[in-house]
C-alpha cells in the first residue's frame, strides 16, 4: 500500500492570517451598543449592557471554537475598557474611543516598521511560517512586504479619516456604520490586495513566500 503524496500547502493570505471570523467578532460588541443605545433612548447603560453581553457571548464562542484564551480575553477586555469610558465621560460616542486611538497606534506602528525596514507584514507572517529573519534576507520578499504594509499603513489612516469627524460631530450610529462597513469587508480587501501586491514582486521562479531565497552573507575583504 502505498503512501499518498502529501498535499501542496497553500500560501494564500486568507488561509494564513484568517481575518474576516475574527473581525466580524469584533463588530458584534459596537454594533449591539449602538443598537442598545439607540432603542434605549439614547441610553449609555443600555448600550453598555448590550455590548458587554454580546461581548460575552461572542468569547464564549470563540473558546468553543478553540480560540487562544488570551486574545479571547484581550477581545473582551477592550468592550470593557469602551463601556467604562463611555460610563465615566457620560458620552456615549466615548465607547469608540479606543477605536480611534488603537487606528492611530497601529498606523504609525506600520509605518515605521517600514522605516526601520521591518515590515510588520513580514513579521507576521514570517512568524506564522516560524522563518525568523530569514525572509528579510530575500530581496523579493522584502519588497513584497514593504508594499503590502504601506497597504495596511493606509488602510488605518482610511479609518481614521472617517472615524475622527464622525466621533467629533458626536455620531454615535453614524460610527456604529463606519465601524461595521471599515472592518471585515475592509480586511477582506486588504488581504486580497497583499497578496497580490506580495505576488507581483516575486520574480516567475520565486519558490513562494514559504521559501525565502536568502542571499548569503558576504564577509568584508581584509583589511
Amino acid at each position: 500500500m502505498t503512501t499518498p503524496p502529501p498535499q501542496p500547502q497553500s500560501d494564500n493570505l486568507f488561509d494564513l492570517l484568517g481575518g474576516r471570523r475574527g473581525a466580524i467578532d469584533a463588530t458584534i460588541p459596537p454594533l449591539a451598543f449602538g443598537v442598545g443605545w439607540f432603542a434605549g433612548g439614547e441610553s449609555i447603560w443600555t448600550g453598555v449592557w448590550a455590548a458587554l453581553l454580546s461581548g460575552a457571548v461572542v468569547a464564549g464562542l470563540r473558546l468553543y471554537r478553540g480560540d487562544r484564551p488570551r486574545s479571547v480575553l484581550i477581545g473582551l477586555l477592550a468592550v470593557c475598557v469602551a463601556a467604562i469610558i463611555a460610563l465615566r465621560t457620560g458620552r456615549a460616542v466615548d465607547f469608540f474611543l479606543i477605536q480611534v486611538l488603537s487606528n492611530a497606534a497601529s498606523a504609525l506602528a506600520w509605518a515605521v516598521s517600514v522605516v526601520v525596514r521591518w515590515p510588520l507584514m513580514g513579521v507576521v507572517v514570517g512568524s506564522l511560517l516560524r522563518q525568523r529573519g530569514r525572509w528579510r534576507r530575500d530581496p523579493a520578499l522584502m519588497r513584497g512586504y514593504t508594499r503590502a504594509s504601506w497597504l495596511w499603513t493606509a488602510s488605518y489612516l482610511l479609518r481614521l479619516a472617517v472615524f475622527v469627524p464622525l466621533y467629533y460631530a458626536e455620531e454615535v450610529l453614524a460610527l456604529v456604520g463606519a465601524r461595521v462597513l471599515l472592518s471585515w469587508p475592509l480586511i477582506a480587501a486588504l488581504l486580497a490586495g497583499s497578496w497580490w501586491v506580495i505576488r507581483r514582486s516575486l520574480p516567475p521562479e520565486h519558490p513562494g513566500i514559504r521559501h525565502p531565497q536568502t542571499m548569503p552573507v558576504v564577509p568584508p575583504p581584509p583589511a
